[in-house]
């Protein structure tokens, strides 16, 4: 999405914050932007608004109503975009303000320092890119006949892209992603296209069970590319996980491909809360049956630090917008530090998702004896026989550099 088309709330009881960021935003070339001075003009307008705010920039320390309830106030209007802090903050009141976030079911994706920069409001502004995801992403949702035909054509296709360990550069597993690829015209559809749909059609556990049958009958091929162990990784999204049989589905699915759930991490998604008993005895039965669990797109997330340490995940996966621009982002660098600090705490394998560029690797190298990369930078997710030839040429790159 470019900045043209953003909508963009300003919050500050300073009217000079609110002229430079109306000047700032400007520049950016953003032509949606509201400023008001207090939290709840703020929330007023937000309730009138006929379309959402993409992001809303906000003071903490504010009269009548501050920064914090403001954002519990944003959580319980189910606020979908995104939250960048206007302030100082030092990294205990930056962690403090991430978790109480994660608690009111909103995104808060960055801080900045007084007095407001360009650069530091253009680098949110494209952390906001990640968080929201690209314009080819929001194209046209899948219409119910075309998702229909592409099931009983066995058209959902397993996408590959592996999880490298930081330091050994092995493959440690191997997230399935699901597209659709036309067998008429060989198009490939993104999910952001169809899966809303299909969880609205209640036809979202038929397309991963096809998907999930589809990877482990290839699993053999990959592994017999590689000379070590690795696991497979799916995503269930908290709706899933209210079909308490669905542990069961997929364990006679492996069993039929002579595969055993030990070799197959879920990862679940963050994009609804974990609230209810029979998603609790879902989580818990794929536990029993030897399934790992992944909580995917951690630190903006619905799960706060009670539950991760309460759930028996064995993986967390680092949001990509706390990846992006990491080594120029305070905010990012302090979240990350402590993510990584309560995964070795808790014995969690920790995957940073999203890395797509060298300076963002050569930042997270410091954490490379803990640390698991995926992300563009290292590969794309690719069909079956050109994820083998990327093994290959990876395998070649690290013979090459041990």
């Amino acid at each position: 999405m470019n900045n043209r088309s953003r909508r963009i709330l300003v919050v500050d009881d300073s009217q000079a914050i609110l002229v430079v960021m109306q000047a700032i935003l400007s520049e950016l070339d953003v032509e949606y932007i509201t400023v008001v001075d207090s939290a709840v003009k703020a929330l007023e307008k937000i309730r009138q608004s006929p379309h959402p705010f993409d992001a809303i920039f906000t003071d903490l320390n504010m009269p009548e109503m501050d920064g914090m309830e403001f954002i519990r106030h944003l959580g319980e209007l189910h606020y979908p975009g995104g939250i960048i802090i206007i302030s100082e903050m030092e990294n205990r009141i930056i962690d403090l303000a991430a978790n109480l976030a994660r608690q009111h079911c909103t995104h808060l994706i960055g801080n900045i320092a007084k007095p407001v920069q360009l650069l530091d409001v253009e680098r949110n502004l494209k952390k906001l890119d990640s968080f929201v995801g690209t314009e080819e992403e929001y194209e046209q949702p899948i219409s119910e006949d075309k998702l229909l035909e592409a099931i009983s054509q066995h058209e959902i296709t397993p996408f590959y892209q592996p999880k490298v360990h930081r330091g050994t550069k092995q493959i440690k597993s191997i997230e399935v992603l699901a597209r659709i690829v036309s067998k008429d015209q060989g198009q490939v559809m993104l999910p952001k296209r169809f899966i809303g749909v299909a969880e609205d059609l209640d036809l979202v556990n038929l397309l991963t069970f096809q998907l999930f049958e589809k990877a482990a009958t290839e699993f053999q091929l990959i592994r017999n590319e590689l000379n070590y162990p690795f696991k497979l990784a799916f995503n269930l999204s908290p709706i899933q996980l209210n079909d308490t049989s669905c542990p069961d589905k997929l364990a006679l699915i492996l069993e039929l491909n002579r595969l055993k759930p030990q070799e197959v991490i879920v990862e679940i998604t963050e994009n609804q809360p974990i609230v209810t008993s029979l998603q609790l005895e879902t989580i818990n039965r794929l536990r029993l049956r030897g399934f790992d669990l992944a909580l995917d797109d951690f630190g903006t997330g619905f799960t706060n630090i009670h539950q991760l340490k309460t759930l028996p995940f064995t993986e967390i996966k680092i949001d990509r917008s706390l990846i992006t621009y990491i080594e120029s982002d305070r905010f990012s660098q302090v979240l990350v530090d402590s993510l990584i600090d309560i995964a070795q705490n808790e014995q969690l394998d920790i995957v940073a998702e999203g890395i797509e560029r060298i300076e963002e690797l050569q930042y997270l190298e410091r954490y490379k004896f803990s640390l698991l990369m995926q992300g563009y930078l290292i590969s794309r997710p690719k069909a079956l026989h050109e994820f083998v030839r990327w093994i290959h040429s990876w395998q070649r790159m690290i013979n090459s550099n041990p």
